[in-house]
C-alpha cells in the first residue's frame, strides 16, 4: 500500500440480503468502525443490491462509509427495462459503482464496448466508477494473462481522453481465485497491480498512474487482508463473502 493514494475496502454483497438483511448488517457496520481510525485513513464502501440501496442509505447516516451500486445503464433514461441509471445511482446517495464486474461479463455477456460505454456515461456524472479487471483460469494458465488484463482495460478506456480519468478506480479480480477460497499470493497479486499501472503510465500518464487506486477482489479474508494490503501496488480491497458478515467486513476494513 502506497500511502500518497487512500486506500478504498469495498464490499460488495452481489444478489444477497433482503432490505431488513441489508440494513441489519449496515447498522452493525456503522457500530463496529464507528469512531475507529479506520474511517479516516481509509474509504469504506459498500454496495448493496439496488432493492437495498435506499435503507443502507439510511443505515449508514453519518457514519463516513460511502454506497455503492453493483452496476448500471449508459443511457441517462429510456426504455430500458429492468436497467437503472447512473442520475438513479446519484439519487440513491451512491459515491461509486462498479463497472465490468466479472460476474457481469460471465453471465450477462458484458462486453469490452459496454463497460466502456458505461464508463464514459460514469465520467459524466460525479460517480467515482471502479473498473473490473481479470483472468480466468485457463487465460492463467494459457499465460495470456497480461494480454487479457491489457485487452479489458484498452477495451473500457476506448475513447476515453486520459484527461478525463482522474477518477478511476481499478480493481483486479483473478476470476480463478472469486468464491473459490483460492487467493493469489500477496506477491502475484502485486505484480499484477504493477503491471497495470505500468500500462496505465503508458496509456494516460505517469502521474495519472501513480495517482489511481487499484484494488484487488478475490478471496479476500480478515486472514489475509494485511498481507496484501502491505504491498506496495495494492490500494484497497473489493470484497465479496466475507463482507457479508458486518464483524468480518469491519476486521478486513480495520487490517494492521
Amino acid at each position: 500500500m502506497n500511502h500518497h493514494r487512500k486506500p478504498i475496502i469495498a464490499a460488495n454483497w452481489k444478489m444477497f440480503k433482503t432490505v431488513p438483511e441489508a440494513r441489519e448488517t449496515a447498522v452493525q457496520l456503522k457500530v463496529l468502525l464507528d469512531g475507529g481510525p479506520a474511517l479516516h485513513s481509509r474509504e469504506v464502501v459498500v454496495c448493496p443490491p439496488f432493492t437495498a440501496l435506499a435503507a443502507v442509505k439510511e443505515a449508514l447516516s453519518g457514519s463516513g462509509i460511502q454506497l455503492g451500486g453493483q452496476n448500471l445503464h449508459w443511457e441517462d433514461e429510456g426504455a430500458f427495462t429492468g436497467e437503472i441509471s447512473a442520475g438513479m445511482l446519484l439519487d440513491c446517495g451512491c459515491r461509486y459503482v462498479l463497472l465490468g464486474h466479472s460476474e457481469r461479463r460471465q453471465f450477462f455477456f458484458e462486453t469490452d464496448e459496454a463497460v466502456s460505454r458505461k464508463l464514459r456515461a460514469v465520467l459524466s456524472t460525479p460517480l467515482i466508477p471502479v473498473l473490473c479487471v481479470g483472468e480466468s483460469l485457463a487465460q492463467r494458465e494459457g499465460g495470456r494473462m497480461e494480454a487479457v488484463i491489457e485487452a479489458q482495460l484498452a477495451g473500457a478506456l476506448a475513447g476515453v481522453e486520459a484527461s478525463r480519468l482522474d477518477r478511476l478506480v481499478v480493481a483486479y479480480e483473478p476470476v480463478w481465485a472469486i468464491g473459490t477460497g483460492k487467493t493469489a499470493t500477496p506477491a502475484i497479486a502485486d505484480q499484477v497491480h504493477g503491471m497495470i499501472r505500468e500500462w496505465l503510465a503508458r496509456r494516460c500518464s505517469a502521474d495519472m498512474a501513480a495517482a489511481v487506486r487499484i484494488l484487488y477482489g478475490g478471496s479476500v479474508k480478515p486472514a489475509n487482508a494485511g498481507e496484501l494490503m502491505a504491498r506496495e501496488n495494492i490500494d484497497g480491497a473489493l470484497v465479496g463473502g466475507a463482507s457479508l458478515d458486518a464483524d468480518s467486513f469491519a476486521r478486513i476494513v480495520e487490517f494492521k
